[in-house]
């Protein structure tokens, strides 16, 4: 249900593309915005990863530099069924993660200097499980997809409302002055739906990859309320790319409505405690048991899980 959900918000976000470009130009302006658009979302979905992870400052490190989180990674991965995605770490005080790449061969997945030092190894282990579920459900690409679409939404009614377009056919000059109005507010209403969507089905996927969904409920519930309270820059130089975080870096809306890029933690922790209540099987895609935990055991709040 959800990949089908998610298939639909796209079409609408392709139907307001084509839609502003016939306004601007009839019906070989709508084709022109589709062919635009398909090009422009081929070099997003191509150079996602390494655009993401410089708006970020995200450095890559060896298993030498991080040996522990380098094991935890590729431990998890192979119990997802995926290959070893490049392993990435943020100098940035607020805790929280995310995961990049147009496929799983080319994926990376980027935690921040403040997550490892906030979450226990378990913990640890339920984000970079949650990290893998997007990569494995193709997620990276989809949530890039609609990034660039709500930009170049956004990009052609402005170009519509200051050069103007067909204002005298099709729904006439208030109808078309709406649209261009409406529409941004509609793309952007539409990726954060996507994004939603995908948030939920990431953190069962990653529940069942670690092998308990408590671990992910827990490290939700310390990042919130580490995110809450200190800034991230970068994120805020960059809010288009907020949606790929595990959890919010904006301060985003408490409650779980619509201008929210993410679902509300509080939601999503339920939602994992109910799966562990329902002693629902711990297992892997390819129907593996519990791990058992390679990346050895730490007190909470533990500083270096990753050495």
């Amino acid at each position: 249900m959800g990949y089908t959900r998610t298939a639909l918000l796209m079409a609408a976000m392709t139907g307001l593309f084509m839609g502003l470009g016939y306004l601007l130009a009839g019906a070989g302006g709508g084709l022109i915005a589709l062919i635009l658009a398909a090009g422009m979302n081929l070099a997003a979905w191509w150079n996602s990863d390494k655009m993401v992870l410089r708006m970020h400052n995200a450095r890559p490190v060896t298993p030498g530099e991080a040996a522990g989180l380098h094991q935890m990674v590729a431990g998890l991965a192979a119990r997802a069924g995926l290959p070893m995605p490049a392993v990435y770490v943020i100098d940035e005080p607020q805790p929280n993660a995310f995961a990049t790449g147009r496929n799983p061969q080319n994926a990376a997945v980027a935690v921040t200097t403040g997550l490892m030092r906030s979450l226990d190894r378990d913990e640890l282990a339920g984000v970079i499980a949650h990290e893998l579920a997007h990569i494995r459900n193709h997620d990276t690409a989809i949530m890039t997809v609609t990034a660039t679409f709500a930009g170049a939404i956004s990009m052609l009614a402005n170009f519509a409302l200051f050069f103007g377009g067909r204002r005298d056919a099709g729904p006439g000059i208030v109808g078309s002055l709406a649209m261009m109005i409406l529409a941004p507010m509609a793309a952007a209403l539409v990726q954060m739906a996507i994004s939603r969507t995908r948030e939920y089905a990431a953190d069962k996927a990653g529940a069942e990859i670690c092998g308990n969904p408590l671990w992910l409920a827990s490290a939700l519930e310390r990042i919130q309320q580490g995110a809450a309270g200190i800034d991230n820059d970068a994120a805020e130089r960059n809010p288009a790319t907020a949606h790929m975080f595990i959890v919010n870096p904006l301060h985003a809306h408490k409650r779980d409505n619509l201008f929210a890029t993410h679902p509300a933690t509080a939601n999503r922790v339920a939602a994992l405690r109910r799966m562990a209540a329902q002693n629902t099987p711990a297992v892997g895609a390819a129907g593996r048991s519990r791990p058992q935990a390679p990346w050895g055991r730490a007190p909470k709040g533990r500083a270096g899980p990753w050495g």
